[in-house]
């Protein structure tokens, strides 16, 4: 009974604890036991916050019990991923370095989930900073994906995404800055959004002006990720993109009601010479006729010139290197081989390459624009192939149908980090499985700051999937 418990939906939970049904207590009691005892197996948290949470879910039920006004996730658990401060809760952004440190505030999406009644129970693994796809690092180890031991977990939120898909805490709080959210969400089969610029403001990034990062929801439905978009969307005065942004009904436009007749979806495979393998090529065959069973018009467009990569590497890393060359220097022993390789790479960027990225970063915005002028949303594959082995190198070989590549980023996740280029909103969503028995996700954009009827259209697709029953043994 108690893992059925840490199975259900936070729209679920909020409905039975507002009716009295459920207790808090009794909530945050089994998603901790939970948590303690996959830990050992799937190794996805940092820290766990046990003696805190279960303070708060005994002051949270007080309140229920006493008719207290709640808010919108009143006894709900929730994660942190360790990149995002959380007041008083050890956040050491996967680096040994910080293995110690103790910030004093939350990030704001972190206090819009508390002050909504949220439960935190534990900070989730990250690579060093977020830094790659894969989620390991020398202060951790190795996180594990969540339907095999022998797989990675996606990265760099790879520790959020397992735990929500291992029924551990329903809603998970992320960060994408080249497809983050996404890839994890896509290999462990949850729902992974980074939405529109400035929808959620982003209080730590150090440029807000040229912010391609974002701090995101993950959870195991779409209505799920509306619960925590509107407990997290807002304006605030740190983040000037977020000013004046309004904040929609997104658990009611995000229903799925009705259908998608007189939409149109533009949909694409891959860029051209990005090898997709034959199970997410079926599967998002499959996914295309489940939309135009819905009712929408379906056209190709072309995926050329959208080889990105380079774009997003030299600003990234030129961001990166801006940002922990004096810790490399400080601590060369405490820090991955791979952190290190990156920085080093990015000393090859001139600032007239990185402007060069940030002209056609602009220029990519525009193309994206144009396309969702002719149509609706776009569709692509979320992966390429199914979740990595658990002992995948970044700078190693990504094998594809048993074809070798020599570079993970463009061969793994060409599309999603695109849309941290231009800021619109893009969200994985789970469409099947492989003949390995490891999720596939679907990707679908929308247009610039119109995440809720994004929304509106996963929704409308998970529900017709019927893959929402489907957990990890």
């Amino acid at each position: 009974m108690s893992d059925d418990l840490c199975f259900l939906l936070a729209v679920e939970l909020r409905a039975r604890i507002g009716r009295k049904e459920l207790s808090p207590v009794e909530v945050t009691r089994a998603v901790l036991a939970r948590a303690e005892r996959l830990q050992p197996e799937l190794n996805c948290f940092i820290t766990l916050c046990g003696e805190e949470a279960m303070a708060q879910a005994n002051a949270a039920e007080r309140q229920m019990m006493a008719g207290e006004p709640l808010g919108l996730l009143h006894g709900i658990p929730f994660t942190v991923k360790d990149i995002v401060n959380t007041r008083g809760v050890r956040t050491t952004f996967g680096a040994v370095p910080y293995k110690d440190n103790v910030p004093d505030h939350d990030a704001v999406a972190v206090a819009r989930l508390r002050a909504q009644g949220g439960i935190l129970i534990g900070k989730t693994t990250t690579p060093e900073f977020g830094s790659k796809c894969l989620t390991d690092s020398p202060l951790f180890g190795r996180t594990r994906n969540a339907w095999s031991a022998e797989r990675s977990s996606g990265g760099s939120s790879g520790g959020a995404a397992v735990a929500v898909a291992g029924g551990i805490a329903p809603l998970a709080v992320a960060t994408d800055g080249g497809g983050s959210t996404r890839i994890p969400a896509a290999c462990n089969g949850v729902v992974g959004i980074k939405q529109s610029n400035g929808v959620i403001p982003h209080s730590q990034v150090q440029d807000t002006f040229g912010n391609q990062t974002y701090v995101t929801p993950t959870t195991r439905t779409v209505a799920d990720t509306a619960l925590m978009l509107q407990a997290m969307a807002g304006e605030d005065a740190s983040d000037p993109w977020s000013i004046g942004v309004p904040v929609p009904d997104y658990l009611d436009m995000a229903a799925p009601r009705g259908d998608l007749r007189g939409k149109k979806i533009l949909f694409c495979l891959s860029p051209p010479e990005r090898p997709v393998s034959a199970d997410v090529a079926a599967s998002f065959k499959t996914s295309l006729d489940r939309l135009a069973s819905l009712g929408a018009e379906l056209e190709e467009f072309s995926g050329e010139g959208f080889d990105i990569e380079p774009i997003w590497r030299a600003i990234n890393h030129t961001v990166w290197r801006t940002r922990f060359e004096k810790l490399a220097a400080d601590h060369p022993n405490d820090l991955s081989a791979t952190f290190l390789k990156q920085l080093a790479l990015a000393a090859e960027v001139t600032g007239v390459d990185y402007q060069q990225a940030m002209f056609d970063r602009t220029a990519l915005f525009r193309r994206v624009q144009a396309l969702l002028a002719h149509g609706d949303w776009l569709a692509m594959p979320t992966l390429t192939r199914t979740a990595l082995p658990i002992d995948q190198d970044l700078f190693g070989p990504i094998e594809i149908d048993g074809r070798s590549f020599d570079s993970v980023r463009p061969h793994w996740f060409p599309w999603t980090m695109l849309f941290n280029m231009t800021g619109h909103p893009a969200i994985s969503i789970p469409s099947g499985f492989g003949s390995d028995g490891l999720p596939i996700g679907l990707h679908l954009v929308g247009r610039f700051r119109a995440d809720a009827e994004l929304l509106r259209a996963a929704a409308l697709f998970e529900a017709a999937s019927a893959l929402l029953g489907r957990r990890p043994s």
